[in-house]
């Protein structure tokens, strides 16, 4: 059976493929800079792609991560007949259930993975565009499997052409807040909740010094960097979590993101949002902004008294509010279920995975991926059992 006919047979639904395809070729890149210029073209206003795949973010990764665990990049360019280029996936390749799984660049540290891609070809890609391109990787490159987590059904007004593959519901939803053109500020943060964060924040205004603000020098993003890396293992201690940011090469990672800027200016590849005072650094966000949607990364509070005064969640109220004031359109905290996304984060964004198997060996390790996902997805829907995991994850610590 041909790739092109294993993607149509697993596809929910018997549907006539388009016979224009545009895809005409496919190169494959094992060199980030080999693929530099292709993809930095990519990173335009006229294009459709998330943060989490700009060039320097997963460049950063890679070397300070991917490199360390042993993974091999595997970039893939889509040309339509005249070259130019349609499709670019950051894949990086590793050894999973016994087969070479081809998966996006940027591991958990990337909350959204899509490729980068041309804006019509988003717009108009067909499913005989991505079986062309499915039988591409699998005749020119070693992977056999592709282990495509995490994607977002459509970024801003375009779909994402990966969903025309046979997907399935990711583990987690993405909590997220939509912002309407003009929003009042009720409609983003209500009434009520704000007044319960106004008094909670004249305690903290009392300090001398108190302010937000966004970190723009490298002496202050060097600053909250090194408070981070000393209180957010003690938070994740506290609530019995592994430290993920002392796995190696991941401090490097995120030390490099938040002093590279952004190409064309508008801040740093990372933004750090914080709340201080002259004593003290009080609460940090951190997240990947793109003029159009902030998406947070990671944040910590203070370990005083004044994190009794939810610093966290009044820094979230002045992030919400600055990216509205700069006519942004959506926000959200991060794929997950944390109770506190909800007070902010009304609405579900779907996102969803594809295990797509490119060789013999590739079957198994596809189908295994494919089930222990849904599993772990009807635990994290199913309260009781949701329970029961994390008493046996505690046990086991």
């Amino acid at each position: 059976m041909t790739v092109a006919a294993a993607v149509k047979g697993q596809t929910a639904g018997a549907r006539t493929w388009s016979s224009a395809i545009r895809i005409a070729s496919v190169d494959i890149f094992h060199d980030l800079a080999a693929a530099e210029a292709i993809w930095r073209g990519f990173e335009t206003s006229g294009q459709s792609f998330t943060p989490y795949q700009r060039f320097d973010f997963l460049a950063a990764w890679q070397r300070q991560v991917g490199e360390r665990e042993d993974l091999r990049p595997l970039i893939v360019v889509a040309h339509d007949s005249e070259r130019r280029p349609l499709l670019l996936l950051p894949l990086a390749i590793e050894q999973r259930w016994g087969a070479l799984c081809a998966s996006f660049m940027g591991g958990k540290h990337s909350t959204f993975n899509m490729g980068l891609c041309d804006r019509d070809f988003a717009a108009n890609a067909t499913e005989a565009d991505l079986a062309a391109l499915i039988g591409s990787i699998a005749e020119r490159s070693r992977a056999d499997a592709l282990v495509l987590q995490q994607q977002p059904l459509r970024w801003q007004d375009l779909p994402n052409p990966l969903a025309l593959l046979p997907h399935q519901p990711s583990v987690n939803d993405c909590p997220l807040l939509t912002i309407e053109p003009g929003a009042a500020p009720a409609t983003l943060v209500s009434n009520s909740f704000r007044r319960r964060l106004k008094g909670k924040e004249r305690k903290l205004q009392s300090l001398a010094g108190y302010r937000y603000y966004v970190a723009t020098e490298s002496a202050d993003v060097c600053r909250l960097l090194d408070w981070f890396f000393r209180v957010k293992p003690q938070r994740m201690a506290e609530q019995k979590l592994p430290n993920v940011f002392a796995e190696p090469g991941v401090e490097q990672f995120i030390r490099t993101a938040c002093l590279t800027p952004r190409a064309g200016g508008n801040g740093c590849i990372i933004d750090i949002h914080a709340l201080e005072c002259d004593d003290e650094v009080i609460a940090i966000f951190a997240g990947v902004a793109d003029g159009h949607r902030f998406s947070m990364m990671f944040n910590t509070y203070t370990m005083s008294g004044n994190s009794k005064y939810s610093p966290g969640l009044i820094l979230m109220r002045d992030i919400i509010d600055r990216h509205a004031g700069q006519d942004y359109r959506a926000l959200d905290l991060g794929i997950g279920s944390d109770e506190y996304k909800r007070l902010f984060c009304k609405d579900d964004e779907a996102i969803f995975d594809s295990f797509i198997p490119l060789s013999l060996r590739g079957k198994p390790a596809a189908s295994a991926l494919a089930g222990l996902n849904r599993a772990k997805r009807a635990v994290k829907q199913n309260p009781a059992l949701l329970e029961i995991a994390q008493n046996l994850r505690s046990m086991f610590r």
